[in-house]
């Protein structure tokens, strides 16, 4: 797999003629690629070592509007600049995009180029360094589901976001001849993302109409999070140059299934050993793991705002849809909300199902790795295995119902503003309030059905 580019190699297809365009991009609070494009000239020249954007971009909400109030940036401030540093090591090829390139960037200050401690990138970068100073190479993988339509996302603003038309018509899960259907964009994507350097595995039918799912190999955590944040922008070009369209919300309509985006992890020793694993314990599970397993499900609640970071997300928490409510663990059961993997084998892993597709996989897999880390400190003892249908399971650790509670539960969590950061915690549970001020303001669709004849 040759997807990725040195800056001679760059050099080689620009001469060549092969590639024109670099996208230079870094990842904003909502996990998307923000940057700029160009000349390949002029990046090989003087781009690759610096560009600059506009300090804001880690203050907008999803309709790119500033929002007031955060400490990093503001109107008061002038929203000065942010230094954009080129990792190298993610330079590759874009398959999808004629004559492109991408690389993704650091975020850093614009004075003392000291990386943004409140951008998604360093975040995780800060848990990745706690873990190696324990002796671990945090280890990850996304599950990635979607839905695909048949309208163009232009289509959708002609007519008001109304008449969806999914790509297939009925469940699809596993479904050979229904992912048949879809097959031309999901075989573009699937040869895009190898051409690119990633090492996707497949894809498949999820539980829904339309509804898609792309597995990427595990790799290290930051990695895992740059393969799952330019899967989703790969996703959305290609479906767009096919007059297709997708969604990663978490929940697009109420009476279809959510889609999520579950996390596996393990912990390896940097002299490449399983942590995780030990054949002689129940399930295969080292005591470094139920340590682990044990922090995560201490925290559950707090870091569920990095997890499910809107309003719309709370909505795929319902009884039966494979999403789950209840923050415990049970092996090889898709009801919990941490569910153990690979039992009994070197690949025995912790796969948290609460997070959904419209996560930032930065701050999420930072969030679970604080919390996994703090009970490996902390030596916590994993509680009792759950077995059987957690929906139904009374008095268990609920996963927070709305947005609301899991800003207040992040918010007073002096464990969270320790493992991450007051800053951090602070500049991401005042985009919560703003996601949840804007949900109380604005009249809905269902507010007009409901009301405007009856009230």
């Amino acid at each position: 797999m040759s997807g990725y580019l040195t800056l001679e190699t760059l050099g080689a297809a620009f001469e060549a003629g092969e590639i024109d365009t670099v996208v230079v991009a870094g990842v904003d609070m909502q996990g998307r690629l923000m940057g700029k494009r160009f000349h390949a000239a002029h990046f090989l020249s003087h781009g690759w070592e610096e560009t600059h954007c506009c300090n804001y971009l880690l203050t907008v909400d999803m309709a790119m509007n500033p929002v007031r109030g955060y400490a990093a940036a503001s109107w008061a401030q002038g929203y000065g600049d942010y230094l954009m540093k080129p990792d190298l090591a993610t330079l590759r090829r874009v398959p999808w995009l004629e004559g492109t390139a991408l690389v993704l960037c650091d975020l850093l200050d614009h004075h003392t180029h000291e990386e943004i401690a409140v951008s998604p990138r360093a975040i995780l970068k800060r848990q990745i360094a706690r873990a190696k100073a324990l002796g671990y190479d945090a280890m990850m993988a996304t599950e990635l589901e979607f839905f695909v339509f048949e309208n163009s996302y232009e289509q959708f603003r002609d007519k008001g976001f109304q008449n969806l038309i999914p790509i297939s018509g009925y469940n699809e899960d596993y479904h050979i001849f229904q992912t048949t259907k879809e097959e031309p964009l999901m075989r573009a994507l699937r040869n895009g993302l190898y051409g690119a350097g990633i090492p996707v595995e497949n894809t498949k039918g999820e539980a829904e109409a339309g509804q898609a799912e792309v597995n990427i190999r595990y790799a290290d955590a930051l990695t895992t999070a740059d393969h799952h944040t330019i899967t989703k922008a790969a996703t959305r070009e290609i479906a767009h140059a096919m007059g297709k369209s997708v969604t990663f919300m978490a929940k697009y309509h109420h009476d279809k299934a959510g889609s999520s985006s579950h996390v596996h992890q393990s912990l390896w020793t940097t002299g490449g050993e399983a942590a995780f694993a030990d054949k002689a314990n129940e399930n295969g599970m080292s005591a470094l793991m139920k340590h682990f397993l044990a922090g995560q499900l201490a925290h559950a609640r707090e870091i569920t705002l990095f997890l499910a970071p809107y309003v719309n997300s709370y909505k795929r928490f319902c009884v039966g849809l494979f999403a789950p409510t209840k923050a415990v663990w049970s092996a090889d059961n898709r009801t919990a909300g941490f569910r153990v993997c690979g039992a009994g084998t070197k690949a025995v892993r912790v796969e948290c199902r609460i997070g959904g597709a419209d996560l930032n996989p930065y701050t999420a897999c930072a969030a679970l790795l604080a919390a996994g880390l703090d009970g490996i400190e902390q030596k916590l003892a994993l509680e009792p295995e759950l077995k059987g249908d957690m929906y139904a399971a009374e008095g268990a650790r609920e996963i927070p119902k709305t947005l609301r509670e899991a800003a207040d539960l992040a918010e007073s969590s002096s464990w969270l503003r320790g493992a991450l950061g007051a800053a951090v915690v602070d500049h991401y549970v005042h985009a919560a309030r703003w996601e949840i001020a804007e949900a109380d303001r604005v009249v809905t669709d269902w507010e007009l059905k409901r009301g405007l004849e009856q009230a």
